[in-house]
């Protein structure tokens, strides 16, 4: 029975290091750049839920679409603003196209820290819960409803991603310019649409997990820190630029963790996921799923 606990606990808390992560792997797949400021998309998520909510009057679920869709413009806003002369042209390849996509990426997360210390404060502010009830029996355990239903809400992102990648025209689209861009752009791919499409997709989702973490973990300006390292070591975990790797290694970290928190300690708990990235460095560089490369 406890065994089966840890097992549930820990794939309800994988569902978040999922989202959180998935982020990261579109814009990986299609832009081939670490996102420095994932963390901070994460943290206007967690924000605007919990602004809107308190301060407004905002019934949840509004507020959480709300979130979701202040994710997206942002990362629309990222993407024409600051990521677009990765692909145009204008800031060249190789190692200058790294170093420009790490200092601009870098810069805008130290900006929007700074920006909402300002504004906010450098106090936690909770977001409500979801439901009002305190907890609920699930399979003889005792579970948050808010976290209960905030999983299952990742969830059913998680499932529409993989559908509209995999299942819509526009999903072919984003594969076909994570493949190869010249290629995609050469069969009337419009390779700048797909891009803004990704970045606005990676921005929601993160915003979402904020606002969906925002009663468990709070939002202050440094509450970024948190997500963005789970997504590194997941994405490493799985495969950089797989979708299903971010998914199955968001799940086997959140088990892992759990298992470590309750036979090794609690109190190293977040610990145990860079022992894991160092390992799949050391044993799987690529990852559970990495992605070969492919030429036109």
């Amino acid at each position: 029975m406890l065994v089966f606990e840890i097992v549930f606990t820990g794939l309800l808390m994988g569902i978040f290091y999922a989202l959180m992560a998935l982020g990261l792997t579109l814009i990986f797949g299609i832009l081939k750049i670490v996102n420095f400021a994932h963390g901070e998309l994460f943290m206007l998520g967690a924000y605007a839920y919990a602004v809107l909510v308190l301060r407004a009057g905002m019934a949840a679920v509004p507020a959480l679409l709300s979130a979701v869709l202040l994710g997206a413009l942002a990362g629309v806003v990222v993407e024409r603003l600051l990521l677009r002369p990765l692909y145009t042209g204008q800031v060249g390849a190789g190692p200058l196209r790294d170093e420009y996509a790490i200092i601009v990426t870098f810069g805008l997360s130290l900006f929007l820290i700074n920006l909402v210390h300002q504004l906010m404060g450098p106090y936690p502010l909770k977001g409500p819960d979801l439901t009002a009830t305190s907890r609920i029996e699930v399979f003889g355990m005792f579970v948050s409803p808010h976290r209960l239903l905030a999983s299952a809400l990742g969830a059913l992102t998680l499932g529409a991603v993989i559908w509209i990648i995999r299942g819509t025209v526009w999903g072919k689209r984003v594969q076909a310019v994570a493949q190869n861009r010249f290629g995609a752009a050469i069969v009337g791919i419009d390779h700048t649409r797909v891009s803004t499409l990704v970045l606005a997709m990676s921005g929601g989702i993160v915003a979402l997990s904020g606002a969906l973490l925002a009663p468990l973990f709070h939002a202050y300006p440094d509450v970024g820190a948190f997500p963005a390292v789970k997504s590194f070591v997941v994405v490493v975990l799985g495969g950089m630029g797989s979708i299903a790797g971010s998914i199955v290694g968001g799940l086997l970290l959140g088990v892992l963790e759990n298992f470590g928190a309750i036979y090794l300690s609690y109190e190293y708990r977040d610990t145990f996921g860079f022992v894991i990235l160092m390992l799949v460095l050391l044993l799987r560089p690529h990852g559970l799923f990495g992605e070969r490369t492919r030429e036109v």
